[in-house]
């Protein structure tokens, strides 16, 4: 059959989860409007009859603004070691500038085939697209270009058949019936953490986190932030808020364990936590 490693390349907030999610059919990773939402390397699986695609989602290009930060930098580095091919993806909706050019010149330098998706056009004009191709198809030698909507998925299924055609041939990587290399606990943690991903603003998302402490029937989640404010903020007016993202979480959770359960959301304030690698560590980011 064939089999292989995709490493999903590009700036932070261009889709790369909500498009992973889309080629393998299943919600492996969170996704927000909030740039870094994805903080680590998740693997997407996609089987077929005579193929396994292995999407391996990263963090955004960045430059390292703490010890969180070096670290997403760091996995995204390291990642691209024994790849098969690139996904290298760019936002129809923005400018496509230096960034995007920085990403180019790291993965077309790496010997493997480059596929370029244009994602989220949907509702944009065609003139607009066409113009946006022409100017992605001159940062490299790309095997493909693909306008997709990962949104509403539109060309998902051309992208996935070409990605497929470039695999190599070799065994499976994971098992059939498994669709991520996240534990259970990671998956749970990161939906909540999501949900509270939407309801806030500002830098109360970027000094969030989520750690599962108890999982059966009883989900007992830490909401790690930074500042009493950041606390303040979360739990909200007489504990609206936190309500709201357990409400949120909860059905999504009881999906991922397979029965009803009292989700119980604890906020703590954990100073620096992002500067701390023990911290970091122990979160697996």
């Amino acid at each position: 059959m064939k089999s292989g490693l995709v490493a999903v390349a590009g700036r932070p907030n261009v889709g790369k989860s909500t498009l992973v999610n889309a080629l393998t059919g299943a919600k492996v990773a969170i996704t927000s409007t909030v740039p870094n939402t994805t903080r680590r390397r998740i693997f997407g699986v996609a089987n077929g009859d005579d193929w396994q695609l292995v999407l391996v989602d990263l963090p955004g290009f960045q430059r390292p603004m703490d010890a969180l930060t070096e670290r997403m930098q760091e996995t995204v580095d390291g990642s691209f070691e024994d790849v098969d091919v690139v996904l290298f993806v760019l936002s129809a909706r923005d400018r496509i500038g230096a960034g995007d050019r920085f990403v180019a010149g790291r993965v077309f330098s790496l010997g493997v085939p480059v596929v370029i998706a244009l994602n989220k056009i949907d509702r944009l004009k065609h003139g607009h697209v066409a113009a946006q191709m022409k100017v992605a198809a001159g940062l490299g030698d790309f095997h493909a270009l693909h306008p997709v909507s990962a949104k509403v998925r539109d060309g998902i299924d051309e992208l996935r058949a070409d990605l497929v055609e470039l695999l190599p041939e070799g065994l499976p990587l994971f098992p059939l019936e498994q669709a991520t290399d996240l534990t259970l606990e990671e998956r749970v943690a990161e939906v909540i953490r999501e949900k509270a991903l939407h309801l806030t603003r500002d830098e109360v998302p970027h000094a969030l986190t989520v750690e599962v402490d108890e999982l059966g029937e009883t989900v007992r989640a830490l909401v790690l932030v930074e500042t009493e404010s950041q606390k303040g903020i979360l739990i909200g007016k007489k504990g609206a808020m936190i309500r709201e993202i357990g409400t949120r979480a909860r059905p999504e959770v009881e999906a991922l364990v397979g029965h009803r359960v009292f989700l119980e959301l604890v906020v703590k304030v954990r100073p620096r936590w992002r500067r701390d690698r023990k911290t970091l560590e122990r979160l697996g980011l």
